[in-house]
């Protein structure tokens, strides 16, 4: 099991910074959030990739609804590029209440977003390949076939595509469904009624379950789990990870995001959980 950290929202220097941090210490991937308005994360990834040399970097996540997948796939080639091959990209139907009543032009409704979301990652997926290709969706169209292949970007370092994180709600069908189509999910649960519950160990080993039966894609899947361990007794926190770690979780992320930098330096800084 690989171990992240979720940086706070701050400006790319800071990223920069933190990123630092985490490689020194050992981290295996910084991740950081993106919203409806806020410093921008490919330019803050930009810069801590050209400060670091091995630590994965990504985002958590890119809410897809908001930008133009075509536009998403040019800045992620110039980034992992960039890092000659580090970058994860999470995706997800972006989180409404994060301000978006400020923006009344953008899409909000759920269904409508999720159709956004699933178009994206077809055509991201077919826009790194670098070929010709049409598309007709019901939110986007590309004819990519009126162009000459040579105005198009290089297709990124990482093949056949730049890792796809994307959430997942289990245990609702669209979205697993959804899952099958990308490199990891982020996972979270609902319940019968729509409530927000608490993922467990017993949910990951069905996911993987569900995943290995269901995928037909032959590249590598991440189960990623975010959380906080760190408040945690050194023997809690192994028993913990440990049990994450068996059920088949891959990535454990460290959520830092509400900490100041000082607090997130300080946290990357005393290390990565060691399990034993």
């Amino acid at each position: 099991m690989k171990f992240g950290a979720v940086l706070p929202y701050g400006s790319a220097r800071s990223t920069a910074r933190l990123c630092q941090v985490a490689e020194a210490a050992g981290w295996g991937g910084c991740f950081i959030g993106d919203a409806i308005w806020c410093e921008d994360p490919m330019i803050a990834l930009a810069a801590a990739a050209m400060v670091t040399q091995r630590i994965r970097l990504g985002t958590m996540i890119i809410p897809m609804p908001l930008r133009r997948p075509w536009k998403v796939a040019s800045e992620s080639v110039a980034l992992d590029r960039l890092s000659d091959g580090r970058l994860i990209l999470g995706l997800g139907a972006g989180a409404v209440w994060m301000g978006w009543q400020g923006f009344p032009d953008e899409v909000t409704d759920t269904r409508a977003r999720a159709e956004m979301l699933d178009e994206s990652i077809d055509i991201l997926t077919l826009l790194y390949q670098r070929k010709p290709f049409d598309y007709a969706g019901k939110h986007f169209h590309l004819k990519l076939t009126l162009l000459d292949e040579m105005h198009y970007p290089p297709r990124p370092v990482q093949q056949p595509r730049i890792p796809l994180w994307v959430v997942g709600i289990w245990p609702r069908t669209k979205s697993m469904q959804r899952v099958l189509k990308c490199d990891g999910v982020l996972l979270e649960k609902r319940n019968a009624a729509g409530q927000d519950v608490e993922v467990t160990p017993a949910d990951v080993r069905e996911i993987q379950s569900f995943v290995q039966a269901q995928r037909t894609l032959t590249s590598p899947f991440d189960i990623v789990m975010q959380g906080r361990s760190n408040h945690l007794a050194p023997a809690q926190q192994q028993e913990v990870l440990l049990e994450w770690q068996a059920a088949g979780v891959t990535w454990w992320i460290e959520n830092l995001i509400d900490l100041s930098e000082l607090e997130a330096a300080a946290r990357l800084e005393s290390g990565m959980p060691e399990l034993i």
